[in-house]
């Protein structure tokens, strides 16, 4: 029942998310507006706004699809899979790979939470190394079975799209990793009863044997004398 619960609140919480980006990029639509200054935009002071505001705002509704899917489907493993860490990771990726492309991105207006996603992804890939636990290697075998071609997209693919911030998203995603792995305890693994040792037999067999064996050292020990023969 505790899991399930923690299952339900995880996918809650990242829908709630990805809700208001479509109500951003609605608003947009609706009213007009032009929010392309909260992106990031390298090496100007007005620019430093995008490390809060790029990964709201997206370009299209086609590149806000892109993303819906992989923040549902990761978020939601990562807050129900390290439920105390979750949230550092959260606040370390986002930031952290908006900075990496304001000091080394192209001359560009980089938008999208597609840097959140590969952090996700990252922080879930390297956990499940560092950890190898049973629950954060099946976590990552899910995230890498849908979204295992992030791997592939940190590096320049397409002209329109910003690989800057999938790769700091990345970076920012394995340093969080091996920030916060320890946050979460692991899952304490339940032995089944096939699995439990019952050494009452052997241990009355060995301290039998034990004994025979101290006694035939003992009478090896004891000096041996040769009585000889009365000549009468």
């Amino acid at each position: 029942m505790k899991q399930s619960r923690r299952l339900r609140n995880s996918i809650l919480a990242t829908t709630a998310f990805v809700c208001l980006l479509w109500w951003i990029k609605l608003s947009e639509s609706f009213f007009g507006l032009e929010l392309g200054f909260l992106g990031v935009t390298p090496g100007i002071k007005e620019g430093l706004l995008g490390l809060i505001g790029g990964p709201l705002v997206h370009g299209s509704y086609q590149h806000l699809f892109s993303n819906t899917l992989p923040l549902l489907i990761l978020g939601s493993l990562l807050i129900y899979g390290y439920p105390r860490s979750w949230l550092l990771a959260v606040l370390m990726i986002w930031p952290l790979s908006g900075l990496g492309v304001w000091l080394f991105a192209r001359d560009a207006t980089h938008i999208g939470a597609s840097g959140l996603t590969h952090g996700l992804f990252f922080y879930l890939f390297v956990c499940s190394i560092v950890r190898r636990d049973k629950v954060s290697v099946a976590l990552m075998m899910i995230g890498a079975f849908l979204y295992g071609s992030m791997i592939m997209t940190i590096f320049p693919r397409e002209q329109g799209v910003s690989f800057e911030y999938h790769f700091f998203g990345a970076v920012a995603g394995t340093l969080a990793a091996f920030l916060f792995y320890r946050r979460d305890p692991k899952p304490v693994e339940k032995k089944y009863s096939w699995e439990q040792e019952d050494d009452s037999e052997d241990s009355l067999i060995g301290d039998a044997w034990q004994a025979n064996t101290d006694s035939e050292s003992n009478a090896d020990s004891q000096p041996k004398t040769t009585e000889k023969p009365e000549h009468h």
